[in-house]
């Protein structure tokens, strides 16, 4: 008898066979591809930049942890967490310094985490706390701290280069959202509540137009220097000084914070006027002052 269905099923266990056998094929060439790659690149260790920029991107996960918090009326959590990214924020520049990984990369992804964090979290905060009550103007308001300090962060990254590293052109974004971050927590206290009055648009829109102008404007303020034994030894003043604020924020929490954000402002805005005094009473040398 004829098998008239023989050749059907031999070509469909061909067929089988084939489609069976695919798989392995594809798997071997990716093996071998993979093998090729390793041998071109060589074994090179993890880049060095990968350990700055997970502080940096801690840093922009509090950023929007403190969002989260806002949206759910928790404000002291979010001042807290805002606090938390502007230690991460240090933490990630200190680690640049020691890996010297200090980058393009990083300087981006740094500004990106720090516009998040400290630019539109303390403007979702205050907005949030205190200026709904008093819209349309109080979405006006509450954006400028998000808004100058893109320009302050844009201002840094194009001018770093030829900046003094000693002291920063502008009040720091960072710096601007911990005195806000001070002043929210320091009126969440049943004893400071009365007297910041946040709630009142006389005190709170002078507070935050000046701290955004602060952060525009050309006057300097001190940078935070990384620890370290020389520094100690140049400026053993200076050194005493910032233990003390670190003791002050520790021991005393939000008053601590806002008394050193207070000082810190201060001494910057003195120091500016100051400068602009002794400039206006110097006589201007004589060359300046043209032949008649």
């Amino acid at each position: 008898m004829i098998d008239l269905f023989g050749s059907d099923r031999a070509s469909s266990s061909g067929r089988a066979e084939g489609r069976s056998s695919h798989p392995g094929r594809v798997r071997r060439r990716l093996s071998a591809y993979r093998t090729a790659r390793r041998e071109e690149r060589g074994e090179r260790p993890p880049p060095r930049v990968a350990v700055p920029s997970f502080f940096t991107l801690m840093n922009l996960l509090c950023g929007f942890l403190a969002l989260t918090q806002v949206l759910e009326s928790a404000f002291g959590m979010a001042c807290w967490l805002i606090v938390l990214a502007g230690f991460f924020d240090l933490l990630d520049g200190v680690m640049a310094r020691l890996t010297d990984t200090d980058s393009p990369f990083g300087v981006q992804l740094d500004s990106l985490s720090d516009i998040v964090s400290f630019g539109v979290a303390p403007s979702f905060l205050i907005y949030g706390y205190v200026l709904s009550a008093f819209n349309p103007l109080g979405m006006i308001v509450a954006a400028l701290p998000a808004l100058c300090g893109a320009v302050r962060l844009a201002r840094y990254n194009v001018t770093t280069d030829d900046a003094d590293k000693e002291s920063f052109e502008g009040l720091p974004i960072p710096g601007q959202a911990v005195a806000i971050v001070a002043l929210v927590l320091a009126a969440e206290n049943s004893t400071w509540g009365g007297v910041l009055a946040l709630d009142s648009l006389r005190v709170i829109l002078p507070v935050v137009i000046v701290l955004s102008g602060l952060m525009v404007s050309s006057i300097r303020f001190d940078t935070i220097p990384m620890p370290s034994l020389e520094y100690v030894r140049a400026h053993p003043k200076k050194t005493a000084l910032y233990v003390l604020a670190g003791v002050l924020i520790v021991g005393v929490q939000e008053r601590g914070l806002l008394i050193v954000l207070t000082v810190y402002l201060l001494h910057g805005v003195g120091r500016a006027v100051y400068q602009l005094i002794e400039a206006l009473t110097t006589p201007a040398p004589e060359e300046y002052l043209g032949t008649s």
